[in-house]
């Protein structure tokens, strides 16, 4: 089977491709201290969508959980969110990479932020509200990019300015 590759564009980057995760053995997701693992969940609901409505915020949120679960991807909540960071425009979720301050200016959004990440984490029923199928979802983009690797998954759907997708094998 020949590696996967995702091509991640950025405004003024060219096109970069980056190898697509391969397999970990199967094991139970490790979850550090909760705490850590929220603050990174918040950060990344807070630098990907913020703007977009609740639902969107959860389910970029139920994103990295499922990724966190999966066997393609690492095992804890931090590392999903800064997986490749060091990969300048190339990494997972695009504010972990693009060279800019992760600086809170948005302290309210903030709170909604880890409000949302902590009810995705916890997942109770009456407040895991992420609709099917989005609930599946293991990648999304923003609508005003078309990554390479969106005609290959299945899309769930959209929230805002996100499409959202699956595939089992990753």
């Amino acid at each position: 089977m020949g590696v996967l590759c995702a091509v991640f564009l950025s405004q003024g980057a060219s096109a970069r491709a980056v190898p697509v995760p391969q397999p970990r053995p199967e094991s139970t997701p490790i979850y550090r201290s909760y705490q850590k693992e929220i603050e990174c969940l918040s950060r990344a609901i807070y630098f990907e969508a913020r703007g977009e409505p609740h639902v969107g915020q959860k389910a970029v949120a139920r994103v990295i959980l499922n990724r966190v679960e999966s066997n393609f991807y690492p095992d804890t909540v931090c590392d999903v969110v800064y997986q490749n960071d060091h990969l300048k425009n190339a990494c997972q979720f695009s504010f972990a990479c693009d060279s800019l301050p992760d600086r809170i200016r948005e302290p309210r959004a903030f709170e909604t932020a880890e409000l949302i990440a902590r009810a995705i984490f916890d997942c109770d029923e009456r407040r895991c509200d992420v609709h099917q199928p989005l609930r599946r979802s293991t990648h999304y983009h923003a609508d005003f990019v078309l990554p390479g690797w969106a005609s290959k998954l299945e899309r769930t759907g959209q929230v805002g300015r996100h499409i959202f997708y699956y595939t089992a094998s990753m």
